[in-house]
């Protein structure tokens, strides 16, 4: 079976963990997601994860609260960790071979990121995880996710939501409210349509890097997305559609 992406980055932020729940995790969507994953992991797409870890600490929600921004982005990119580790688990019960790799160093639990052996993992059918966004505070795992992807040289970065695609309003509050089919990068970036932060779409738009943003919940969607089904908002196309 053909697909039309070789190589990805699969963008799953921790709301997307908690499922119903809110917060926390949830087990049966860590099930679903990752049986999804190993579907088209089976077609011999190479997987590469970015998680994020909203569920458990938002670096800017601390901050608010009068923590160090520094301090708070780090709490929040061990969060990460703890999600990159459920995935994992979540992963290899299903049969789908996975390396955890950390922006920070923590031998005993994850491998230490380095590029060409993220690379040698795809290259043997392995889904690589990537934990602790850049390493730095200050950018998110949107930003984590671009930068992958430019050094992996990945066709597409798949971005998880809650919702179908990009919307000019929230479709949660406003039933009028309008899903783009495709949107260029500038358009995201003029409009404030916060599906992604600026440094990321920055980076997407000078690397010439695809993103899809499509619904998670819905089974099969992540192989929809792999074989280039019309599913969610395309993003680097052209204008507004």
């Amino acid at each position: 079976m053909e697909t039309k992406y070789k190589r990805l980055i699969l963008k799953i932020s921790g709301e997307a963990l908690a499922g119903n729940l809110g917060y926390g995790l949830d087990f049966g969507t860590l099930s679903s997601i990752s049986k999804q994953i190993r579907e088209v992991n089976e077609l011999g797409v190479q997987v590469a994860i970015v998680v994020g870890g909203g569920n458990i600490w938002r670096g800017i929600s601390g901050n608010s609260k009068g923590i160090d921004r520094a301090t708070a982005d780090y709490m929040g990119m061990l969060a990460t960790v703890m999600n990159a580790l459920a995935l994992q688990d979540a992963l290899e019960q299903v049969g789908v071979m996975t390396r955890v790799q950390s922006a920070i160093e923590m031998h005993q639990i994850a491998e230490t990121y380095i590029r060409r052996r993220a690379i040698r993992h795809l290259e043997k059918g392995r889904v690589v995880i990537f934990a602790a966004g850049t390493g730095n505070p200050y950018f998110s795992t949107d930003t984590t996710a671009a930068l992958r992807a430019a050094e992996l040289e990945a066709d597409v970065i798949l971005m998880a939501k809650k919702v179908d695609g990009i919307y000019d309003s929230d479709p949660n509050k406003n039933s009028n409210a309008k899903r783009f089919k495709s949107l260029s990068y500038m358009d995201v970036l003029n409009l404030g349509l916060g599906v992604m932060d600026s440094t990321a779409a920055s980076l997407c738009k000078d690397n010439k890097i695809p993103i899809i943003v499509f619904d998670l919940t819905g089974e099969g969607n992540i192989k929809r997305a792999v074989m280039g089904e019309d599913i969610g908002t395309y993003l680097g196309g052209g204008t507004l559609d």
